[in-house]
């Protein structure tokens, strides 16, 4: 009998419709033999229904105050699925993330998991009970509740799979699994059966919008297989393991795109050390994540700093530059919201020559400038104008032979 960790996404759970699927297929898993934990995220867009309401009842959101407030919808979830279960003849019992055990820092709205005491779980399972928790929400060291950021309930799965030791960590979405583009942008994107870990964090650090980066990153380190799949059509998905150092690689499995960062260029610098320590300590104390960084090469002992941060972040990233920009001797601070990145993927591409060379040759041909570089063993991203974003991963799709039969 093997002990499965099943996740549901908002979709999964949309409606009383979806709840009563999810249960049939949890109840058909417990028939199978398995041991079931389910973990559950809001309704549909609640959780997005909710920030509306905060914003409309007050102008300013106490970070404390906002974590209480948004866990409501996965407590609603976990009670539903609850009964939808006990309605098919399962007995289940609902737990919220700090009855489930998960302690977090104290840091509200993007909590961090510290320690795992799934005491109450193992007793639920021991007792031939299917344990439902609410994703998304832990509890903190001073005894508060905190949320685990957007996408938080796939890192609340996989962290109750690992203080469990389940087989499989199963990721429920609307989609049937990772595909090597996103479908609405090439429409002969062909889902992937296996993804390394390696390869899956790339993705989801570069515009791949099915698993959080922290969770894939959380089952990597402590070796949690995971298998996305659809609560549509229930048919199996893609599995994220680790890489089979038997097997040969594809060259290239995927190409991302993401348009929800900005390039800040603080132009003008001294060339000199102590220069960019100065400005990125500004940015990190303001909690400002740095993607790609490029310095231009030293013109007359001067040079430009340029880097990317997430839209979200530039104002205040741009208010962090220009307060050092006295300091550090800068002439200007300038910004650009119309960029967008694309990115190519593949564990293969450590032994493989000239992947580098097509993917700027097929930019070029199609009139596409790039405009910044990033590399990893695995993969090279390119920042180009916003609006060049879709055509070039159709066209890198195509020149890396990607394109569904």
């Amino acid at each position: 009998m093997a002990l499965i960790v099943q996740k549901f996404g908002g979709t999964s759970v949309g409606d009383a419709e979806r709840i009563r699927a999810v249960a049939d297929h949890v109840a058909r898993t417990r028939m199978a033999g398995n041991d079931v934990v389910v973990v559950v995220s809001a309704m549909g867009k609640f959780t997005d229904d909710l920030i509306r309401l905060a914003d409309d009842v007050s102008p300013t959101r106490p970070p404390r105050e906002l974590d209480m407030l948004l866990t409501a919808g996965e407590r609603i979830s976990m009670a539903l699925v609850s009964m939808a279960l006990g309605a098919r003849g399962v007995e289940s019992a609902s737990f919220t993330g700090s009855q489930a055990g998960i302690i977090t820092d104290t840091d509200h709205t993007r909590a961090k998991i510290l320690e795992m005491r799934p005491d109450r779980i193992r007793e639920a399972l021991a007792a031939g009970l299917v344990p439902v928790v609410a994703g998304f929400q832990g509890v903190s060291t001073e005894r508060d509740i905190t949320t685990l950021g957007r996408g938080g309930s796939d890192v609340t799965a996989v962290a109750l799979a690992s203080a469990l030791g389940a087989a499989v960590c199963e990721i429920y979405t609307d989609v049937t699994g990772v595909f090597s583009a996103d479908p609405r942008v090439v429409s002969r994107a062909r889902r992937l059966a296996k993804v390394s870990f390696d390869e899956m964090m790339e993705i989801a650090a570069t515009g791949g919008r099915v698993l959080m980066l922290r969770s894939v990153e959380f089952a990597r380190r402590h070796s949690v297989p995971l298998h996305v799949r659809s609560s549509f059509t229930w048919e199996p998905g893609t599995w994220i393991v680790e890489e089979d150092p038997t097997m040969e690689e594809a060259v290239v499995s995927a190409v991302t795109d993401d348009v929800s960062e900005a390039k800040i260029t603080v132009g003008g610098v001294p060339d000199r050390p102590g220069i960019a320590a100065k400005l990125f300590r500004e940015l990190a104390d303001r909690g400002i994540n740095v993607d790609m960084i490029v310095q231009n090469t030293s013109e007359h002992g001067m040079t430009d700093i340029s880097f990317t941060v997430a839209k979200t972040d530039l104002e205040v990233a741009t208010i962090a530059c220009e307060k050092v920009k006295g300091e550090i001797g800068a002439a200007q601070v300038t910004s650009d919201d119309n960029i967008g990145r694309v990115s190519i993927i593949g564990a293969g591409m450590k032994s493989n020559p000239g992947v580098t060379a097509l993917m700027f040759e097929t930019l070029s041909r199609n009139g596409i400038n790039i405009e910044m570089i990033s590399t990893s063993s695995i993969r090279i991203s390119c920042v180009l104008r916003a609006d060049r974003v879709e055509e070039a991963v159709r066209h890198l799709h195509t020149a890396f032979g990607l394109d569904a039969a």
